[in-house]
């Protein structure tokens, strides 16, 4: 009911303020209320209306710092970034210890790949912020973008010395980590923080992520189960703990975990999907959908959701129904591979040729290191008899990764269909060097028992030279 309220109070002043700049009404708004005008255009992602209503503002109050730092804020979100910058050093000139004013600009730095820059600047904010942990954080973060890994370790290291429950700073240090082949070692680490206090739920939360990480699965159980015996709400350790049996394939203790999460925070679009996704792994397809729309309901622009519901329901064989959640997906996220390569397979089972092959060119051209793609994507054009077309796209997967196997028996089969025997058996000599026993996938192209006959002849010959 209150949130009802708050959110009507909010569409009349967004409408008494589209109001005064339409006709030209006579309003006058505070500067607390020009601030909420400004702030919710922002969250709504209306920049260019968030930024009329500064500049009005502005004028109205030539000398408030905090609608100068604002007004970068949303020349930053529209890539405006030296206006930004220029804007941020007159609030400085102004307000010298402000420590969001160092913040944005290490911020704005890092976005144009100034990440010396950045840093310098996050550190001219360390005498006038609380927020240490997030300082620091921010600042490994520039570290890890100018891949000094190590510098970036030391200073999450440092935020969650500051804060051990952040979790941008023990993600990206498990990540970093994990890149210097020394998460194995962080073990030792986090049993300081057990050892200086054993009952400090965080230190076993963290000891767990590691855990997770490295595959050791029933220890990071047991490091959660540690956590939540300490706080019996950490709905967070509850929550890893469902991805870990999941990971596990223990689905109904998963279950359990993320029923425990909800239990503690509430419905959530996040712990939602989750449960989807163990239903979708125990193929109970219809509850795995359902909990995928909860998610979407929750937050509408949860691209995660809509894909989750499309993948569902293709498993149904419900083509149309799940091309429109994929459709979903994809508006929100255009750039992602995987949304675009489901669009091409569910438009190809429905029969759309040109708009499947319009699809995996999309997502190739995102994630060419994809093999699934290729193989696909040429599968349409050898079921046309398009030979040449299906053999050209697997020698552009191969360019990606030269050493493939599948990709060398896969060019052997449309290149024995295209009648070019020559090229496709030195493709086939390469594909038994680099994996003999999956010759096995180039017989099911061919169901003839006289051309699997010549094959076996072909491979046997080859086994017994390399004997």
């Amino acid at each position: 009911m209150a949130e009802n309220f708050k959110k009507k109070e909010e569409n009349e002043l967004l409408k008494r303020f589209e109001d005064h700049i339409k006709n030209k009404a006579n309003y006058f708004f505070e500067l607390d209320s020009f601030e909420q005008i400004v702030g919710l255009y922002i969250d709504r992602g209306q920049y260019r209306k968030a930024l009329k209503a500064v500049n009005m503002a502005s004028d109205q109050y030539p000398f408030s710092t905090e609608l100068l730092v604002t007004k970068a804020q949303i020349l930053s979100n529209l890539e405006q970034y030296n206006e930004a910058l220029e804007l941020l050093s007159k609030a400085e000139s102004f307000q010298p210890n402000d420590s969001e004013i160092y913040f944005l600009q290490g911020s704005i730095l890092s976005l144009r790949a100034d990440y010396d820059g950045a840093i310098e600047v996050y550190y001219k904010a360390l005498p006038y912020t609380e927020d240490k942990d997030e300082l620091f954080y921010s600042i490994g973060l520039a570290y890890q973008s100018k891949e000094d890994y190590q510098k970036a370790i030391e200073l999450y290291k440092q935020a969650i010395e500051e804060n051990i429950l952040h979790d941008g700073a023990l993600y990206e240090l498990a990540y970093c980590l994990d890149l210097c082949g020394e998460l194995e070692s962080s073990i030792t680490y986090y049993k300081k923080f057990i050892d200086a206090d054993p009952y400090s739920q965080a230190a076993w939360y963290n000891l767990g992520i590691v855990y997770n990480k490295i595959g050791e699965f029933e220890k990071a159980i047991e490091a959660y189960e540690f956590a939540v015996v300490i706080e019996d709400n950490f709905s967070s350790a509850y929550f890893n703990m469902g991805n870990t049996y999941l990971q596990m394939e223990l689905f109904s203790k998963s279950l359990d975990a993320y029923t425990k999460t909800l239990d503690i925070e509430g419905p959530s679009p996040e712990v939602y999907c989750q449960i989807a996704i163990v239903y979708e792994n125990m193929e109970q397809y219809e509850l795995g959908l359902k909990y995928y729309q909860k998610a979407a309901k929750l937050d509408n622009l949860y691209d995660e959701a809509w894909y989750g519901a499309g993948k569902c329901l293709f498993q149904q064989q419900k083509w149309y129904q799940s091309l429109h959640f994929y459709n979903k997906a994809l508006k929100l996220d255009h750039e992602n591979a995987e949304y675009w390569k489901a669009v091409a397979q569910t438009e190809c089972n429905i029969g759309n040729i040109v708009s499947s092959i319009d699809a995996y060119e999309e997502a190739s051209m995102l994630a060419p290191e994809d093999k699934e793609i290729w193989m696909d994507w040429s599968y349409i054009y050898f079921e046309q008899g398009e030979y040449d077309k299906a053999i050209e796209l697997i020698l552009s997967g191969l360019e990606e990764i030269p050493d493939d196997p599948e990709y060398f028996y896969r060019l052997t089969a449309y290149l024995i269909s295209a009648g070019k025997y020559k090229e496709a058996f030195n493709y086939l000599e390469n594909a038994l060097i680099l994996d003999f026993d999956m010759h096995e996938v180039l017989l099911e192209f061919f169901p003839q028992l006289e051309t699997q006959k010549a094959l076996y002849k072909i491979i046997n010959q080859f086994r017994k030279e390399n004997s």
